[in-house]
Protein backbone atom coordinates (compact mmCIF):
# COMPACT_ATOMS: atom_id res chain seq x y z
CA UNK A 1 0.00 0.00 0.00
CA UNK A 2 1.40 3.37 -0.97
CA UNK A 3 2.04 5.85 1.85
CA UNK A 4 -0.43 8.71 2.08
CA UNK A 5 0.74 12.17 1.05
CA UNK A 6 -0.28 13.92 4.26
CA UNK A 7 0.47 17.60 4.95
CA UNK A 8 -0.07 19.76 8.01
CA UNK A 9 -2.44 22.74 8.16
CA UNK A 10 -3.92 24.99 10.83
CA UNK A 11 -7.65 25.06 11.67
CA UNK A 12 -8.14 28.43 9.94
CA UNK A 13 -7.18 26.75 6.63
CA UNK A 14 -10.05 24.26 6.75
CA UNK A 15 -12.40 24.16 3.75
CA UNK A 16 -15.27 21.97 2.61
CA UNK A 17 -13.79 19.16 0.50
CA UNK A 18 -10.54 18.68 2.44
CA UNK A 19 -9.80 15.13 3.58
CA UNK A 20 -8.45 15.52 7.10
CA UNK A 21 -6.87 13.37 9.83
CA UNK A 22 -7.72 14.01 13.47
CA UNK A 23 -4.93 12.65 15.66
CA UNK A 24 -7.33 12.02 18.52
CA UNK A 25 -8.94 9.00 20.12
CA UNK A 26 -12.37 8.00 18.82
CA UNK A 27 -14.04 9.20 22.04
CA UNK A 28 -12.27 12.57 21.91
CA UNK A 29 -14.22 13.97 18.97
CA UNK A 30 -17.86 13.79 17.78
CA UNK A 31 -17.22 12.31 14.33
CA UNK A 32 -17.73 8.76 13.08
CA UNK A 33 -14.13 8.50 11.86
CA UNK A 34 -10.87 10.20 12.73
CA UNK A 35 -10.16 10.49 8.99
CA UNK A 36 -12.85 11.92 6.71
CA UNK A 37 -13.72 14.49 4.04
CA UNK A 38 -15.28 17.72 5.34
CA UNK A 39 -18.85 18.05 4.06
CA UNK A 40 -20.20 21.28 5.57
CA UNK A 41 -19.42 24.42 7.58
CA UNK A 42 -20.82 22.82 10.70
CA UNK A 43 -18.08 20.19 10.67
CA UNK A 44 -15.46 22.94 10.30
CA UNK A 45 -16.91 24.70 13.34
CA UNK A 46 -16.77 21.46 15.33
CA UNK A 47 -13.16 20.79 14.34
CA UNK A 48 -12.13 24.30 15.38
CA UNK A 49 -13.88 23.80 18.71
CA UNK A 50 -11.56 20.85 19.43
CA UNK A 51 -8.76 23.36 20.09
CA UNK A 52 -6.16 21.73 17.87
CA UNK A 53 -3.24 23.94 16.85
CA UNK A 54 -2.67 21.94 13.69
CA UNK A 55 -4.01 18.89 11.90
CA UNK A 56 -3.15 16.78 8.91
CA UNK A 57 -4.86 16.66 5.53
CA UNK A 58 -4.43 14.38 2.51
CA UNK A 59 -4.13 16.35 -0.76
CA UNK A 60 -4.62 13.21 -2.87
CA UNK A 61 -8.04 12.55 -1.34
CA UNK A 62 -9.14 16.18 -1.09
CA UNK A 63 -11.34 18.06 -3.56
CA UNK A 64 -9.57 21.40 -3.05
CA UNK A 65 -6.53 23.16 -1.62
CA UNK A 66 -6.51 24.50 1.96
CA UNK A 67 -7.47 28.13 2.50
CA UNK A 68 -4.72 30.71 2.84
CA UNK A 69 -3.34 30.83 6.35
CA UNK A 70 -4.29 33.97 8.30
CA UNK A 71 -1.30 36.31 8.91
CA UNK A 72 0.29 36.29 12.35
CA UNK A 73 -0.98 39.10 14.65
CA UNK A 74 1.06 42.31 14.87
CA UNK A 75 3.47 42.38 17.85
CA UNK A 76 2.38 45.96 18.65
CA UNK A 77 -1.37 45.90 18.36
CA UNK A 78 -3.06 49.19 17.72
CA UNK A 79 -6.53 50.15 18.80
CA UNK A 80 -8.66 49.97 15.70
CA UNK A 81 -12.37 50.58 15.91
CA UNK A 82 -13.16 48.92 12.58
CA UNK A 83 -11.51 45.53 13.15
CA UNK A 84 -12.93 42.87 10.84
CA UNK A 85 -15.15 40.64 12.92
CA UNK A 86 -15.58 36.93 12.25
CA UNK A 87 -18.72 36.08 10.30
CA UNK A 88 -21.77 35.58 12.49
CA UNK A 89 -23.05 32.08 13.18
CA UNK A 90 -26.08 31.99 10.91
CA UNK A 91 -29.11 29.71 11.01
CA UNK A 92 -27.78 27.96 7.89
CA UNK A 93 -24.54 27.05 9.64
CA UNK A 94 -26.43 25.87 12.72
CA UNK A 95 -28.67 23.73 10.50
CA UNK A 96 -25.64 22.27 8.74
CA UNK A 97 -23.80 21.47 11.95
CA UNK A 98 -24.67 18.04 13.28
CA UNK A 99 -25.54 17.98 16.94
CA UNK A 100 -22.70 16.60 19.03
CA UNK A 101 -24.67 13.46 19.76
CA UNK A 102 -26.04 12.97 16.22
CA UNK A 103 -23.55 10.23 15.37
CA UNK A 104 -24.17 8.58 18.73
CA UNK A 105 -27.93 8.56 18.20
CA UNK A 106 -27.56 7.20 14.67
CA UNK A 107 -25.27 4.45 15.95
CA UNK A 108 -27.76 3.60 18.69
CA UNK A 109 -30.54 3.24 16.11
CA UNK A 110 -28.43 0.82 14.06
CA UNK A 111 -27.48 -1.22 17.13
CA UNK A 112 -31.10 -1.31 18.27
CA UNK A 113 -32.21 -2.58 14.86
CA UNK A 114 -29.59 -5.34 14.95
CA UNK A 115 -30.56 -6.42 18.47
CA UNK A 116 -34.27 -6.49 17.60
CA UNK A 117 -33.58 -8.61 14.54
CA UNK A 118 -31.39 -10.99 16.57
CA UNK A 119 -34.24 -11.43 19.03
CA UNK A 120 -36.71 -12.28 16.26
CA UNK A 121 -34.17 -14.61 14.67
CA UNK A 122 -33.69 -16.42 18.00
CA UNK A 123 -37.44 -16.90 18.38
CA UNK A 124 -37.79 -18.26 14.84
CA UNK A 125 -34.73 -20.50 15.24
CA UNK A 126 -36.04 -21.99 18.47
CA UNK A 127 -39.43 -22.61 16.87
CA UNK A 128 -37.91 -24.38 13.86
CA UNK A 129 -35.72 -26.58 16.05
CA UNK A 130 -38.76 -27.56 18.11
CA UNK A 131 -40.90 -28.23 15.02
CA UNK A 132 -38.33 -30.45 13.32
CA UNK A 133 -37.66 -32.40 16.53
CA UNK A 134 -41.33 -32.99 17.33
CA UNK A 135 -43.13 -33.04 13.96
CA UNK A 136 -43.40 -36.84 13.96
CA UNK A 137 -44.18 -37.01 17.71
CA UNK A 138 -46.90 -34.36 18.06
CA UNK A 139 -47.91 -33.58 14.46
CA UNK A 140 -50.91 -31.28 15.08
CA UNK A 141 -49.03 -29.12 17.60
CA UNK A 142 -45.92 -28.87 15.43
CA UNK A 143 -47.89 -28.04 12.29
CA UNK A 144 -49.82 -25.34 14.16
CA UNK A 145 -46.49 -23.84 15.25
CA UNK A 146 -45.23 -23.93 11.66
CA UNK A 147 -48.30 -22.11 10.36
CA UNK A 148 -48.05 -19.52 13.16
CA UNK A 149 -44.37 -18.90 12.39
CA UNK A 150 -44.99 -18.50 8.67
CA UNK A 151 -48.01 -16.24 9.29
CA UNK A 152 -45.92 -13.99 11.52
CA UNK A 153 -43.02 -13.79 9.05
CA UNK A 154 -45.31 -13.14 6.08
CA UNK A 155 -47.13 -10.37 7.94
CA UNK A 156 -43.82 -8.70 8.83
CA UNK A 157 -42.62 -9.01 5.24
CA UNK A 158 -45.73 -7.64 3.56
CA UNK A 159 -46.65 -4.84 5.98
CA UNK A 160 -43.26 -3.10 5.79
CA UNK A 161 -42.51 -1.04 2.70
CA UNK A 162 -38.77 -1.62 3.14
CA UNK A 163 -37.09 -4.63 4.74
CA UNK A 164 -33.42 -5.24 5.51
CA UNK A 165 -31.65 -8.59 5.28
CA UNK A 166 -29.35 -9.19 8.28
CA UNK A 167 -26.50 -11.64 8.80
CA UNK A 168 -27.08 -13.17 12.22
CA UNK A 169 -24.50 -14.19 14.79
CA UNK A 170 -26.12 -17.39 16.03
CA UNK A 171 -25.08 -17.97 19.63
CA UNK A 172 -27.51 -20.84 20.14
CA UNK A 173 -25.56 -23.54 18.34
CA UNK A 174 -28.14 -24.28 15.67
CA UNK A 175 -27.11 -27.30 13.64
CA UNK A 176 -26.79 -26.87 9.90
CA UNK A 177 -30.11 -28.71 9.46
CA UNK A 178 -32.20 -26.11 11.31
CA UNK A 179 -30.13 -23.16 10.17
CA UNK A 180 -30.52 -24.27 6.55
CA UNK A 181 -34.31 -24.47 6.80
CA UNK A 182 -34.52 -20.96 8.23
CA UNK A 183 -32.04 -19.48 5.75
CA UNK A 184 -33.86 -20.92 2.75
CA UNK A 185 -37.18 -19.62 4.08
CA UNK A 186 -35.85 -16.11 4.76
CA UNK A 187 -34.06 -15.77 1.41
CA UNK A 188 -37.06 -17.11 -0.50
CA UNK A 189 -39.28 -14.54 1.21
CA UNK A 190 -36.88 -11.71 0.34
CA UNK A 191 -37.17 -12.69 -3.33
CA UNK A 192 -40.95 -12.98 -3.01
CA UNK A 193 -41.16 -9.38 -1.82
CA UNK A 194 -39.07 -8.21 -4.77
CA UNK A 195 -41.36 -10.14 -7.12
CA UNK A 196 -44.46 -8.50 -5.58
CA UNK A 197 -46.19 -11.84 -5.05
CA UNK A 198 -49.68 -12.26 -3.66
CA UNK A 199 -50.02 -13.05 0.03
CA UNK A 200 -51.20 -16.59 -0.76
CA UNK A 201 -48.17 -17.25 -2.95
CA UNK A 202 -45.81 -15.94 -0.27
CA UNK A 203 -47.41 -18.25 2.30
CA UNK A 204 -47.11 -21.27 0.01
CA UNK A 205 -43.51 -20.37 -0.82
CA UNK A 206 -42.60 -19.90 2.84
CA UNK A 207 -44.17 -23.16 3.97
CA UNK A 208 -42.56 -25.07 1.10
CA UNK A 209 -39.16 -23.53 1.89
CA UNK A 210 -39.51 -24.33 5.59
CA UNK A 211 -40.23 -28.01 4.91
CA UNK A 212 -38.26 -28.47 1.67
CA UNK A 213 -35.88 -31.00 3.28
CA UNK A 214 -38.37 -32.67 5.62
CA UNK A 215 -38.02 -35.88 3.59
CA UNK A 216 -34.47 -36.27 4.88
CA UNK A 217 -35.93 -37.17 8.28
CA UNK A 218 -36.73 -40.56 6.70
CA UNK A 219 -33.06 -41.15 5.80
CA UNK A 220 -30.41 -42.23 8.36
CA UNK A 221 -28.20 -39.46 9.74
CA UNK A 222 -25.09 -41.41 8.79
CA UNK A 223 -26.04 -40.68 5.17
CA UNK A 224 -27.57 -37.20 5.38
CA UNK A 225 -24.68 -35.90 7.51
CA UNK A 226 -21.90 -37.71 5.68
CA UNK A 227 -19.12 -35.38 4.52
CA UNK A 228 -17.20 -37.96 2.46
CA UNK A 229 -18.39 -38.73 -1.10
CA UNK A 230 -21.65 -40.72 -1.15
CA UNK A 231 -21.82 -44.16 -2.68
CA UNK A 232 -24.11 -44.72 -5.64
CA UNK A 233 -26.77 -46.34 -3.46
CA UNK A 234 -26.50 -43.60 -0.82
CA UNK A 235 -26.89 -40.92 -3.48
CA UNK A 236 -29.97 -42.68 -4.86
CA UNK A 237 -31.48 -42.72 -1.37
CA UNK A 238 -30.72 -39.01 -0.87
CA UNK A 239 -32.56 -38.29 -4.13
CA UNK A 240 -35.62 -39.97 -2.62
CA UNK A 241 -35.99 -37.25 0.01
CA UNK A 242 -38.00 -35.11 -2.41
CA UNK A 243 -40.55 -37.92 -2.81
CA UNK A 244 -40.59 -38.59 0.93
CA UNK A 245 -41.19 -34.89 1.54
CA UNK A 246 -44.03 -34.70 -0.98
CA UNK A 247 -45.69 -37.64 0.77
CA UNK A 248 -45.30 -35.79 4.07
CA UNK A 249 -47.05 -32.74 2.59
CA UNK A 250 -49.89 -34.93 1.37
CA UNK A 251 -50.29 -36.68 4.72
CA UNK A 252 -50.35 -33.37 6.59
CA UNK A 253 -52.82 -31.90 4.10
CA UNK A 254 -50.58 -29.03 3.10
CA UNK A 255 -51.61 -26.98 0.07
CA UNK A 256 -50.85 -28.80 -3.22
CA UNK A 257 -48.44 -26.07 -4.25
CA UNK A 258 -46.47 -26.51 -1.02
CA UNK A 259 -46.09 -30.20 -1.81
CA UNK A 260 -44.99 -29.28 -5.32
CA UNK A 261 -42.21 -27.06 -3.96
CA UNK A 262 -40.97 -29.86 -1.71
CA UNK A 263 -41.06 -32.31 -4.62
CA UNK A 264 -39.37 -30.04 -7.18
CA UNK A 265 -36.75 -28.08 -5.23
CA UNK A 266 -33.90 -30.11 -6.79
CA UNK A 267 -35.14 -29.83 -10.37
CA UNK A 268 -32.97 -27.82 -12.81
CA UNK A 269 -34.21 -25.86 -15.80
CA UNK A 270 -31.84 -27.78 -18.12
CA UNK A 271 -33.43 -31.10 -17.11
CA UNK A 272 -30.44 -32.35 -15.11
CA UNK A 273 -32.18 -32.26 -11.74
CA UNK A 274 -34.25 -34.79 -9.81
CA UNK A 275 -36.57 -36.57 -9.21
CA UNK A 276 -38.50 -35.81 -12.42
CA UNK A 277 -35.84 -34.42 -14.82
CA UNK A 278 -38.21 -31.50 -15.45
CA UNK A 279 -37.19 -28.56 -17.64
CA UNK A 280 -37.87 -24.83 -17.71
CA UNK A 281 -41.51 -23.90 -17.23
CA UNK A 282 -42.36 -27.48 -16.26
CA UNK A 283 -40.97 -26.50 -12.87
CA UNK A 284 -43.25 -24.31 -10.74
CA UNK A 285 -41.91 -20.77 -10.27
CA UNK A 286 -41.99 -21.14 -6.48
CA UNK A 287 -39.94 -24.33 -6.78
CA UNK A 288 -37.40 -22.49 -8.94
CA UNK A 289 -37.04 -19.84 -6.25
CA UNK A 290 -36.41 -22.42 -3.53
CA UNK A 291 -33.98 -24.28 -5.81
CA UNK A 292 -31.86 -21.13 -6.18
CA UNK A 293 -31.74 -20.09 -2.52
CA UNK A 294 -31.19 -23.74 -1.52
CA UNK A 295 -28.16 -23.85 -3.84
CA UNK A 296 -26.81 -20.58 -2.44
CA UNK A 297 -27.08 -21.67 1.18
CA UNK A 298 -25.54 -25.08 0.47
CA UNK A 299 -22.50 -23.33 -1.03
CA UNK A 300 -22.13 -20.98 1.96
CA UNK A 301 -22.98 -23.58 4.62
CA UNK A 302 -22.01 -27.07 3.38
CA UNK A 303 -21.84 -30.11 5.64
CA UNK A 304 -18.06 -29.96 5.34
CA UNK A 305 -17.53 -26.43 6.59
CA UNK A 306 -13.94 -26.39 5.29
CA UNK A 307 -15.44 -26.28 1.78
CA UNK A 308 -17.61 -23.25 2.55
CA UNK A 309 -17.63 -20.35 0.10
CA UNK A 310 -18.00 -16.74 1.11
CA UNK A 311 -21.35 -15.18 0.11
CA UNK A 312 -19.53 -13.28 -2.64
CA UNK A 313 -17.91 -16.49 -3.95
CA UNK A 314 -21.20 -18.39 -3.80
CA UNK A 315 -23.03 -15.86 -5.98
CA UNK A 316 -20.12 -15.75 -8.42
CA UNK A 317 -20.07 -19.56 -8.61
CA UNK A 318 -23.81 -19.75 -9.27
CA UNK A 319 -23.60 -17.14 -12.01
CA UNK A 320 -20.51 -18.49 -13.76
CA UNK A 321 -20.82 -22.25 -13.29
CA UNK A 322 -24.45 -23.11 -12.57
CA UNK A 323 -26.33 -20.58 -14.67
CA UNK A 324 -27.63 -23.24 -17.07
CA UNK A 325 -29.32 -25.08 -14.21
CA UNK A 326 -30.99 -22.12 -12.52
CA UNK A 327 -33.77 -19.77 -13.57
CA UNK A 328 -31.78 -16.79 -14.96
CA UNK A 329 -34.26 -14.08 -13.98
CA UNK A 330 -34.53 -15.34 -10.40
CA UNK A 331 -30.75 -15.76 -10.14
CA UNK A 332 -30.24 -12.16 -11.28
CA UNK A 333 -32.83 -11.04 -8.74
CA UNK A 334 -31.00 -12.89 -5.96
CA UNK A 335 -27.72 -11.22 -6.91
CA UNK A 336 -29.43 -7.82 -7.09
CA UNK A 337 -31.17 -8.32 -3.73
CA UNK A 338 -28.08 -9.58 -1.90
CA UNK A 339 -25.81 -6.95 -3.42
CA UNK A 340 -22.23 -7.30 -4.59
CA UNK A 341 -21.21 -7.82 -0.96
CA UNK A 342 -23.97 -9.90 0.71
CA UNK A 343 -24.52 -9.91 4.48
CA UNK A 344 -21.80 -11.95 6.14
CA UNK A 345 -19.10 -10.75 3.73
CA UNK A 346 -15.72 -9.67 5.12
CA UNK A 347 -14.61 -6.46 3.41
CA UNK A 348 -11.97 -3.75 3.25
CA UNK A 349 -13.18 -0.15 3.06
CA UNK A 350 -11.72 2.80 1.20
CA UNK A 351 -10.53 4.09 4.59
CA UNK A 352 -8.32 0.99 4.90
CA UNK A 353 -10.41 -0.41 7.78
CA UNK A 354 -11.70 -3.98 7.80
CA UNK A 355 -15.32 -4.83 8.47
CA UNK A 356 -18.13 -7.31 8.08
CA UNK A 357 -21.33 -6.58 6.15
CA UNK A 358 -24.13 -7.14 8.63
CA UNK A 359 -27.16 -6.06 6.62
CA UNK A 360 -28.35 -4.92 3.22
CA UNK A 361 -31.54 -3.30 2.00
CA UNK A 362 -32.50 -5.12 -1.24
CA UNK A 363 -33.66 -1.79 -2.68
CA UNK A 364 -30.18 -0.28 -1.99
CA UNK A 365 -27.86 -3.27 -2.40
CA UNK A 366 -24.67 -1.32 -3.13
CA UNK A 367 -24.67 0.58 0.19
CA UNK A 368 -24.88 -2.01 3.00
CA UNK A 369 -24.40 -1.60 6.74
CA UNK A 370 -20.94 -2.65 7.95
CA UNK A 371 -19.52 -3.48 11.38
CA UNK A 372 -15.99 -2.06 11.55
CA UNK A 373 -12.88 -3.29 13.29
CA UNK A 374 -11.61 -0.24 15.16
CA UNK A 375 -9.06 -1.26 17.83
CA UNK A 376 -9.97 1.62 20.15
CA UNK A 377 -13.70 0.82 20.08
CA UNK A 378 -14.87 -1.91 22.52
CA UNK A 379 -16.09 -5.13 20.88
CA UNK A 380 -19.29 -5.04 22.95
CA UNK A 381 -20.30 -1.75 21.32
CA UNK A 382 -18.79 -1.93 17.82
CA UNK A 383 -18.94 0.84 15.27
CA UNK A 384 -21.70 0.23 12.72
CA UNK A 385 -21.60 2.25 9.51
CA UNK A 386 -24.52 2.66 7.11
CA UNK A 387 -22.76 3.24 3.79
CA UNK A 388 -26.01 4.69 2.47
CA UNK A 389 -25.33 7.69 4.71
CA UNK A 390 -21.53 7.77 4.43
CA UNK A 391 -20.97 8.89 0.86
CA UNK A 392 -17.22 9.32 1.38
CA UNK A 393 -16.78 5.62 2.19
CA UNK A 394 -17.02 2.59 -0.06
CA UNK A 395 -16.08 -1.09 -0.11
CA UNK A 396 -12.95 -1.76 -2.13
CA UNK A 397 -12.41 -5.50 -1.65
CA UNK A 398 -14.09 -8.67 -0.42
CA UNK A 399 -11.88 -10.95 1.69
CA UNK A 400 -11.91 -14.46 3.07
CA UNK A 401 -11.75 -14.56 6.89
CA UNK A 402 -8.25 -16.08 6.81
CA UNK A 403 -7.01 -12.97 4.96
CA UNK A 404 -7.78 -10.75 7.97
CA UNK A 405 -5.12 -9.72 10.47
CA UNK A 406 -5.44 -11.74 13.67
CA UNK A 407 -6.80 -8.80 15.68
CA UNK A 408 -9.47 -8.00 13.09
CA UNK A 409 -10.49 -11.67 12.83
CA UNK A 410 -10.93 -11.95 16.60
CA UNK A 411 -12.83 -8.66 16.75
CA UNK A 412 -15.24 -9.33 13.88
CA UNK A 413 -15.47 -13.05 14.82
CA UNK A 414 -17.31 -14.22 11.70
CA UNK A 415 -19.20 -17.44 12.42
CA UNK A 416 -18.37 -20.69 10.71
CA UNK A 417 -21.91 -20.66 9.36
CA UNK A 418 -23.93 -17.72 8.08
CA UNK A 419 -27.53 -17.29 9.19
CA UNK A 420 -30.02 -14.75 7.86
CA UNK A 421 -33.13 -12.96 9.03
CA UNK A 422 -35.02 -9.87 7.90
CA UNK A 423 -36.57 -6.92 9.67
CA UNK A 424 -37.94 -3.48 8.87
CA UNK A 425 -35.64 -0.68 7.73
CA UNK A 426 -34.41 1.18 10.86
CA UNK A 427 -35.68 4.77 11.14
CA UNK A 428 -33.40 7.62 10.17
CA UNK A 429 -32.24 9.81 13.03
CA UNK A 430 -34.48 12.84 13.30
CA UNK A 431 -37.45 11.14 11.65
Amino acid sequence: MKPEAVNTITPDQLRIGLYIHLDLGWMDHPFTFSNFKIRNEGQIAQIKALGLKQLRYDPLRSDCEPAESLPAPSPTPAVVQNDVQPPPVTDDIIADAPEEDFETRRLEELRKAVHECEHKFAQAANTIMRIEREIHITPPKSMAEAHALVDSMVESLLTESDVVLHAMNDRRGMTEQYSHSLNVTVLAMILAKSLDMSEEEVRHLSMGALFHDIGKSQIPDRITRKTDPLTKSELALIHEHCLFGAKFAENFKLAPRVGQIILQHHECIDGSGYPGKLKGEEIDRLSRIVAIVNTYDNLCNPLDITAAMTPYEALANMFSRQRAKLDPSILKLLIKSMGVYPPGSIVRLSSGDHGMVISVNPSKPLRPCVMLHLPNVPRKTPMLIDLGEEASLSITQCLRPNQLPKEALEYLSPGKRISYYFDKEPPKVGQ
